[in-house]
């Protein structure tokens, strides 16, 4: 048995963070579901602009769409995709009852500081896609928790992403139930599903070079324990219970940027250290195949945080500001993803005409 069956037998759900168009017609995304125990996936603009602009996989798409504005063009591709991925994880979803099978969309990143505008889309979305199992991604800043909770309670399935820290965690967890407690007050079914994506890597890219050697590549997963002690807090409390007891699931956490960035780790180094039960990983596609080839399974975190806060204590003592940097980190994700939002765009409206004119 590989590793990566090992951990999702452990409790731990494995996704992909990546779509193409090849790895649906190629079958792989198929193979990694039969084979691998990949139970979901998830996208980012990042990844769409790899996928659209660096393979000729869209251009008649493309052509098609000649004259149409670059995000409609965008959304096209993308719900044309995940629709596809979705369908070949529909019997995961049956099989769970919707706890596991899901795909991710996400919204404009432009509108991660407008609430009203993101709800709409988000709404929009969701319609648009027509697919029980996919997720929308809205990003857990202060004016995307709102949102969250609007959508929650309008019965919209999300995906809280742009999460770096406990503090981050646990206010998306507060929309979340708040959005299900409203939907409760209604009479309306509490059955609607989110994950809270916590941000791990970029911890230990943001403070490179500015720890003693024992304490490298430590704060990323030691900020996890933390995050996942809170997480198991929260399903023991009596107010989710309540919520469970009238029929709510758990809004899973989801454990997002898991390759290894550092080239003196192992490439499955945050897998390994961040194997969970009641979680999900989801990993780049070369962190998954390196997973599957060599990884190892060597514990489960433990629900009370284990070594985290001594970890959290030295590093403070070694000069970072740990809160500071997770809105540092929160701000700085909202804008690379604007970023990436706007170069893709700029790629699909270039490589449109380009094609049309070819």
């Amino acid at each position: 048995m590989n590793a990566a069956k090992q951990l999702h037998e452990s409790g731990q759900s494995l996704w992909l963070d990546n779509i193409t168009r090849a790895l649906l017609d190629s079958g792989t995304l198929a193979r990694f579901i039969a084979e691998d125990s990949v139970t979901g996936l998830t996208s980012n603009p990042t990844i769409f602009d790899k996928a659209i602009t660096g393979s000729a996989d869209y251009d008649d798409a493309m052509r098609a769409a000649a004259g149409q504005p670059a995000e409609d063009v965008f959304f096209d591709l993308a719900i044309a995709d995940l629709r596809r991925a979705a369908d070949l994880f529909r019997p995961r979803f049956d099989e769970t009852d919707g706890v596991d099978g899901w795909v991710s969309l996400e919204v404009s990143p432009r509108l991660a500081s407008d609430t009203e505008s993101t709800i709409a889309e988000a709404k929009r979305l969701h319609a648009r896609a027509d697919r029980p199992n996919l997720y929308i991604k809205v990003p857990g800043t202060p004016e995307g928790i709102p949102a969250i909770e609007e959508l929650i309670f309008s019965g919209v399935p999300i995906n809280v992403t742009l999460l770096f820290s406990p503090d981050h965690y646990i206010a998306a967890a507060g929309a979340y139930q708040r959005g299900l407690e409203r939907r409760h007050e209604a009479g309306l079914d509490l059955r609607v599903s989110s994950v809270a994506s916590l941000f791990v890597s970029r911890w230990d890219v943001a403070v490179s070079g500015k720890l003693p050697a024992e304490l490298s590549d430590r704060l990323g997963v030691a900020v996890g324990k933390q995050a996942y002690r809170a997480y198991r807090d929260l399903l023991a409390s009596a107010r989710w219970a309540a919520l469970e007891d009238s029929g709510a699931r758990p809004q899973r956490l989801l454990f997002a940027s898991t390759g290894t960035k550092d080239p003196a780790r192992p490439d499955t180094f945050y897998v390994t250290a961040l194997a969970a039960e009641q979680t999900i990983n989801t990993m780049p596609q070369n962190t998954l195949e390196a997973f599957v080839d060599h990884g190892e399974v060597k514990g489960l975190l433990r629900a009370d945080g284990g070594d985290a806060d001594d970890t959290i204590t030295k590093i403070a003592g070694a000069g970072i500001d740990i809160d500071a940097l997770a809105a540092q980190l929160q701000r700085e994700g909202a804008e690379s993803f604007v970023k990436s939002w706007n170069e893709l765009l700029a790629q699909v409206e270039s490589k449109t005409a380009t094609v049309s004119a070819g």
